[in-house]
């Protein structure tokens, strides 16, 4: 870690910030209608896909209050049907609290670096993704994101800037990354200053020269469904996606994805990030995060369901870190409610689970270096090792 050791004080409250008379409750599902079966253990073969999916923010009570609301104490969410379960710890190179940057950075680049850097390490050098090794392997790849696609986490698989707030730069690199899918919100960094939404300084239209490059340009979830297209932008809204009545939906951008990345014989790599389970946890939003957690399991279940039928590919569910603290307590009197607590509206430093399926899950057990997860992927897949230290 930078200056060789991180000082970790542990500080008592008297009191936290949240209390119980102004805590969220929410209503637990009655016996569900469907009580899911957890997944069998798949016979290790060789892995010719990786579907690696980011609950941004998302921690253990993110995904029991989802199961909770939606499904009962005696339900599984689809992600709680996979068989394979670890634990990711999450800090930084320059702090015990990680960021979107650094944390999706240890992913892609198997490094850890500092808060804010996206693809490259503190000392300002890059450091080679998988998504970009993957292309040079001949793979298929491919970003779905519910916020702007420009945000930290995928911009951590396919860009390289010292901070992450460089949006128009990061949307400049998408255009020579390589990738055949970028799906998600974030037309503002894509459009040129003339135009009212953009929030670019330049005159670059990018949506232009996407098409140019042979993309196709999708706005709407009728485009979507109807695209044939092997190489595809789709951006949805001028930033992040809306979170009510979303359309197209994470499952929809995810399954669209998949679609067109196994076209291709030699395989693919794609990374969906579900961004705003994270925006939930910062303004300490319950029905926000619930929301979310559901648009985020929908689109887990059509990659699983891809995955049960194809056999060759590795699906990785995980957080970059948790958001807000979020807690779960007993309201006085009632059993048919859980009441949702909140220590902070920021990100904390406990760890995050990991979920695993396919070929080799069952190696994903235990728990990790958050660098160490990226750098196992890699190598299941056959794209080379990690971390690569480029110019």
């Amino acid at each position: 870690m930078k200056n060789s050791v991180l000082f970790l004080s542990l500080i008592l409250f008297t009191s936290i910030s949240c209390k119980a008379q102004d805590a969220d409750t929410i209503q637990v599902a009655p016996k569900p209608q469907r009580i899911a079966e957890k997944l069998p253990l798949v016979d290790n073969a060789p892995i010719k896909n990786v579907i690696f999916i980011i609950g941004d923010g998302t921690g253990l009570v993110q995904l029991t209050s989802g199961q909770y609301n939606l499904v009962g104490a005696e339900g599984l969410l689809h992600v709680q049907t996979m068989p394979v379960t670890g634990i990711v710890k999450t800090y930084s190179s320059n702090s015990l609290i990680t960021d979107s940057a650094s944390g999706a950075t240890a992913y892609s680049c198997g490094a850890k670096t500092d808060n804010g850097m996206i693809g490259q390490l503190p000392d300002g050098t890059n450091c080679k993704t998988i998504l970009e090794l993957a292309e040079e392997k001949g793979l298929s790849t491919g970003l779905v994101s519910t916020s702007g696609v420009t945000h930290a986490t995928p911009a951590s698989y396919a860009a390289h800037v010292p901070s992450r707030n460089m949006y128009a730069e990061i949307a400049n690199q998408y255009l020579i990354s390589g990738m055949e899918v970028i799906l998600g919100g974030g037309t503002e960094y894509f459009l040129p200053s003339s135009e009212s939404d953009s929030r670019r300084e330049d005159d670059r239209n990018l949506i232009e020269e996407f098409k140019s490059s042979g993309y196709e340009y999708v706005d709407s979830i009728t485009s979507l469904k109807r695209s044939e297209s092997e190489m595809l932008l789709g951006l949805f809204s001028p930033s992040g996606m809306p979170s009510e009545e979303r359309t197209p939906s994470l499952a929809d951008m995810s399954s669209k994805a998949i679609d067109i990345l196994s076209k291709n014989d030699d395989g693919f790599f794609l990374m969906i990030e579900g961004s705003q389970i994270d925006w939930g946890g910062h303004g300490n939003d319950t029905p926000y995060v619930l929301r979310e957690v559901e648009d985020f399991d929908n689109a887990i279940k059509a990659v699983l369901d891809f995955a049960k039928n194809d056999g060759e590919t590795l699906v990785i569910v995980t957080a970059d870190h948790e958001t807000g603290g979020m807690a779960l307590n007993s309201p006085y009197g009632s059993k048919d409610k859980i009441e949702i607590a909140w220590t902070t509206d920021g990100h904390t430093g406990v760890p995050v689970p990991l979920m695993a399926y396919g070929p080799h899950a069952i190696e994903f057990t235990g728990w990790w270096e958050n660098t160490q997860i990226g750098q196992k992927v890699a190598e299941l897949l056959g794209v080379g090792s990690l971390p690569v230290i480029t110019e």
